[in-house]
């Protein structure tokens, strides 16, 4: 199940930044830097609806607030859109060392600029989307044009910006000038998709033309038809990135897992990955899964730990068991919900610490108390329950290697 993972890294001027990482249940296929629009955050609704969209298609997605906005430290009216890519070189820096390097660079609004112009120094991306970009970083001063006066005599001025203050200065109108992205995105060099609805208010369908034009092939168009410039319809943002996983997934190399092992019937065969200090493959006949440890102890997350595996055979026995006696008897059982703890603790009649398995089991459905106080019985003679509390013997033998 694909989840969410608060954390922090360094900027391009030294300041922590507040990010999110959205990973998939599994092992993610690749790395994606998802970049907000000016003056937003990483937790726009269209930047958290689109980076859940492509964990579950097995993408995981970075997203973080530029310095100075959102939970990041730094003074927002020393930034500028240089600033901006620096933070995103720093995104990605921090990606390679802790996870893996970025094969995806998401961009939306000015975001979708920035990704254009920083894909240029990573040389593992090898793919660029943007939505609702502009086709010149100087587009944004259109959203205080009225305060622009101000800025060039006084060198500073506070402008509202979607109903909030924000201090633009002069360096900031300076520096969006020396960006031309119509000769990055001919310089890019790589697959680009530009998404753009055709009714945007704030950024023309004409900036998507500019770019498209600019780009070499492969270039791709998505019309995000209806959908205004922030993605606010929560039906539009999953569209978006549904396209941009499909599109994404025909050029990002997926090839960095070894192969699974095979298993015959009947027997489960574990094996590392190569990923990772402790991620091993699952294999139980035709079902691959992975088994893993917490970050906390020095593994990658990316799958139950094993005692986590003991309860998962304790709790689906046990509900499988419940079932067939239920099924059996007639009884109206419509679903059954068993949660299990694992820890160590004192017992009575135990000198020391044993493992203890608390087991909460939920019956739904019109059953009576006796039905459910029998059903209750049953689950403790489920197979696993009763293997755990018999004697144990495990028989271990050396296989010699293939390659001996």
């Amino acid at each position: 199940m694909a989840h969410s993972r608060r954390i922090e890294f360094t900027g391009s001027t030294g300041d922590q930044l507040a990010a999110r990482l959205d990973l998939p249940g599994g092992v993610p296929l690749a790395y994606a830097i998802f970049a907000h629009c000016f003056s937003c955050s990483k937790d726009i609704l269209a930047a958290g609806r689109i980076a859940r969209r492509l964990a579950a298609s097995g993408i995981a997605v970075l997203r973080f607030d530029f310095t100075g906005l959102g939970h990041s430290e730094g003074d927002f009216a020393n930034t500028n859109f240089s600033s901006n890519i620096a933070d995103l070189l720093a995104a990605a820096r921090f990606l390679e060392a802790e996870y893996e390097a970025p094969s995806l660079l998401v961009g939306h609004s000015l975001g979708g600029a920035a990704v254009i112009a920083a894909a240029l120094d990573l040389p593992s991306v090898q793919v660029v989307a943007t939505l609702g970009a502009p086709a010149d970083a100087a587009h944004v001063t259109h959203q205080f044009a009225a305060d622009l006066e101000t800025i060039e005599s006084k060198g500073v001025a506070e402008v509202r910006l979607a109903g909030r203050p924000f201090t633009i200065k002069k360096q900031f109108l300076e520096d969006i000038a020396g960006h031309a992205l119509e000769a990055a995105a001919a310089r890019l060099k790589r697959p680009l998709l530009i998404a753009h609805s055709p009714i945007d208010e704030t950024v023309g369908i004409d900036n998507a033309s500019r770019l498209f034009m600019a780009a070499r092939h492969p270039k791709s168009f998505l019309s995000l038809d209806g959908a205004d410039h922030l993605l606010s319809r929560k039906e539009d943002a999953r569209h978006a990135g549904d396209m941009i996983a499909a599109w994404a997934g025909r050029y990002v190399d997926h090839a960095r897992l070894r192969d699974a092992p095979s298993a015959k019937e009947g027997v489960v065969v574990v094996e590392e990955t190569g990923r990772g200090r402790y991620e091993n493959f699952v294999v139980a006949g035709d079902h691959v899964l992975l088994a893993d440890e917490p970050v906390s102890v020095g593994g990658l997350d990316h799958g139950p730990s094993p005692y986590g595996y003991l309860s998962a055979a304790l709790g689906t026995c046990s509900a499988m068991t419940v079932r067939m006696y239920a099924d059996r008897k007639g009884w109206p059982l419509e679903r059954v919900r068993v949660t299990i703890s694992h820890s160590k603790d004192f017992v009575d009649g135990h000198e020391d610490q044993i493992d203890l398995f608390d087991r909460v089991l939920r019956f739904d459905g019109p059953l009576d108390d006796a039905q459910r106080a029998r059903l209750l019985e049953i689950a403790d003679k489920c197979p696993v329950h009763r293997t755990l509390n018999n004697p144990v013997e495990i028989r271990s033998a050396l296989e010699t290697p293939a390659s001996a």
